[in-house]
């Protein structure tokens, strides 16, 4: 037990770290919380990869830990948007700006439907690999 509050102590400290220095280049400006949630993910994500590459390794002992402080720093994150809520923002937002794929370069419309999904949702509080997934899907049909 008391190892684990260690690796969980050293975990939270990491990532204060991280929202720290955040902070210090903001200049004089407060972080905001879809920052410091970005920040956490991140961290989750990093320790998910390295679990990942502990078990290619044959390392179950050091994956394991990595399992679980990723585990640990998820508590603290929002919950993300479901993908029907996103797909039906994307819709939205592709009807709005009536935008298709069949209108010219693609990668020119989908820039304007994330800089208009983007303006209604917050960064933190979706995936952004299953908006591109999506979005491109949606583009394409």
């Amino acid at each position: 037990m008391a190892k684990a509050r260690v690796c969980h102590s050293i975990n939270v400290q990491s990532v204060l770290s991280e929202v720290y220095s955040a902070d210090k280049i903001s200049n004089d400006r407060r972080i905001e919380s879809s920052a410091i949630a970005a920040l956490i993910r991140k961290a989750c994500t990093r320790r998910l990869d390295s679990a990942a590459q502990f078990d290619r390794a044959s390392r179950p002992d050091l994956a394991e830990r990595e399992q679980q402080e990723a585990n640990f720093l998820a508590r603290f994150l929002p919950p993300l948007l479901p993908e029907a809520e996103i797909d039906g923002i994307l819709q939205e937002v592709i009807a709005a700006e009536q935008v298709s794929e069949a209108q010219g370069k693609p990668r020119n419309s989908i820039g304007k439907v994330f800089k208009a999904f983007y303006a209604r949702v917050d960064r933190a509080s979706v995936d952004p690999d299953l908006v591109k997934r999506r979005a491109e899907a949606l583009l394409s049909a």
